[in-house]
């Protein structure tokens, strides 16, 4: 890639899911590089809370369960080169087993970052520059599923299979998605000590990863021109063990 094509410099980038963790790592670190950064969530509080934290970034509401507002999101953002998705609603249903699941619940789980995320897509391609990248979140149960969390692995299968199908459906415009492993968020955080290092023991690097580390993933995939169709994986190696 030539010196201009490894930079954010005046680009637009759109960051769902952007007032905490991952994706506001995803908008400080593109800010960093010289992008226009638009932050955006579900909550208003939220998002102006981040917008405060970030000078130079402005924040707007989106709500990827109800189609008209991701319509109305688009439309009153205008232009922009890169979109980047982390927006989730896991929910306590996407953890439990067959057993004792709740079909509606389940169909629910997925309404954020399955459904919420295509009609993103669909909205968003009517004004992303041809030459701009869409970056979807997946995760490494889809890779290394653990009990009582069938649908949690199936939710991250799909969007990574999402990304395949649109990156040859929308190219020129380059679909990828991150495969993030153990981050430590604020509410990964929460997780008791004992659960959180079982977790990570294995690993080739036995740690969780920062939300800026993650966040690199994600402008990685903006920034190469070449990438398409692809699923990063940052999880220490997760994928080996």
């Amino acid at each position: 890639m030539t010196e201009a094509a490894m930079s954010l410099a005046r680009k637009r980038v759109v960051v769902i899911g952007g007032t905490s963790g991952i994706g506001f790592a995803v908008a400080a670190l593109a800010q960093e590089m010289g992008a226009e950064v638009v932050i955006a969530s579900s909550h208003a509080a939220n998002v102006n809370a981040a917008v405060e934290r970030l000078p130079f970034a402005t924040g707007n509401v989106i709500d990827l369960r109800d189609e008209d507002s991701v319509s109305r999101f688009f439309e009153n953002i205008g232009a922009f080169d890169h979109l980047a998705l982390t927006a989730g609603d896991w929910g306590m249903q996407m953890f439990i087993g067959k057993r004792d699941l709740d079909l509606v619940a389940a169909r629910d789980g997925f309404s954020v970052r399955f459904w919420g995320a295509l009609a993103a897509v669909k909205h968003g391609i009517r004004s992303i520059n041809p030459n701009g990248s869409i970056t979807l979140t997946s995760g490494m149960l889809a890779h290394r599923p653990i009990k009582s969390a069938p649908l949690a692995t199936a939710a991250g299968g799909a969007i990574e299979h999402l990304a395949r199908g649109l990156a040859i459906d929308l190219a020129p415009v380059r679909v990828n998605a991150v495969c993030p492993g153990i981050i430590l968020t604020d509410h990964t955080k929460l997780m008791p000590e004992d659960r959180l290092q079982a977790f990570v023991a294995r690993l080739p690097l036995p740690r969780g990863a920062s939300p800026a580390e993650a966040a690199a993933g994600y402008v990685y995939l903006m920034l190469n021109s070449y990438v398409t169709g692809q699923v990063l994986p940052v999880d220490g190696g997760g994928w080996l063990v």
